[in-house]
């Protein structure tokens, strides 16, 4: 155990991106458990990272402009996809998300196929880098985040597919380039799964602390025992919302 390991200024920056995912998730995740499309994070997320690898093949610097660019773009192609394939093959559309994500997944394997750093470029996606994360990287994270929150408070109840999946895909691209696929998931599906029997007032308040409590924990553990700080913040995160699961049905 390294505990001065425990520095603010390595800590903080990854505490804040995490908790910049969690402020668009947590009410997005619940709008995703009312249309049983718990997957669509994993498959749009992935859709993005294929965006920035994609800009990494073509020379764009993967952290630059261009490459957000690309990821957004990547992302809102694939929300409006989905926005069509929920119109017309509702049913499906779990299992049509679930190819999404599995093609996602594997022409970034193609694309990577012959770089050096192909290997360490898919774990960066997949479980990122989360204590690496700047502060100059979080503004626009912060930007995203407010413009989502502006529009989804007040249009929450009438929020139609085509805008919610353009909501979604914003968010999921600015988290999945901070925090890793993993993080993105782990984020939206088990606060919204711990809290779903509370109302939601008391839901969003439960998710939030929860996630929160999760970040901090997982952090700090990582850091203590020289453990990857992604995979720890999952773990964190689904203990701290099994808790609140036991402690909500006595609530709910």
């Amino acid at each position: 155990m390294n505990l001065t390991a425990l520095d603010p200024d390595i800590l903080l920056p990854g505490f804040l991106a995490g908790l910049l995912g969690l402020a668009t998730h947590v009410p997005l995740s619940r709008e995703v458990l009312k249309r049983g499309i718990s997957f669509i994070d994993l498959a749009i997320a992935q859709v993005a990272g294929i965006g920035v690898i994609a800009a990494g093949a073509a020379g764009w610097d993967p952290h630059g402009l261009g490459a957000q660019v690309a990821a957004v773009g990547a992302a809102l192609l694939a929300g409006a996809f989905l926005t069509w394939t929920e119109r017309h093959f509702e049913p499906v559309q779990e299992a049509i998300i679930g190819c999404m994500f599995i093609l996602a997944a594997t022409a970034g394997l193609i694309l990577l196929a012959n770089d050096p750093h192909g290997g360490e470029a898919l774990r960066d996606l997949l479980v990122g880098q989360i204590l690496w994360v700047g502060y100059a990287q979080l503004i626009p994270a912060l930007a995203i985040a407010t413009v989502v929150l502006l529009i989804w408070v007040p249009a929450r109840r009438h929020l139609g597919r085509g805008m919610f999946y353009v909501l979604f895909a914003f968010s999921v691209t600015a988290s999945v380039q901070l925090v890793g696929i993993y993080l993105v998931f782990a984020s939206l599906i088990l606060p919204a799964l711990a809290t779903r029997k509370l109302a939601f007032g008391r839901a969003l308040a439960a998710a939030y602390a929860g996630g929160a409590a999760g970040y901090a924990m997982g952090l700090a553990l990582s850091a203590l025992f020289d453990l990857p700080s992604g995979a720890v913040v999952v773990w964190a995160l689904a203990g701290v919302a099994l808790l609140i699961s036991l402690a909500s049905r006595r609530l709910a």
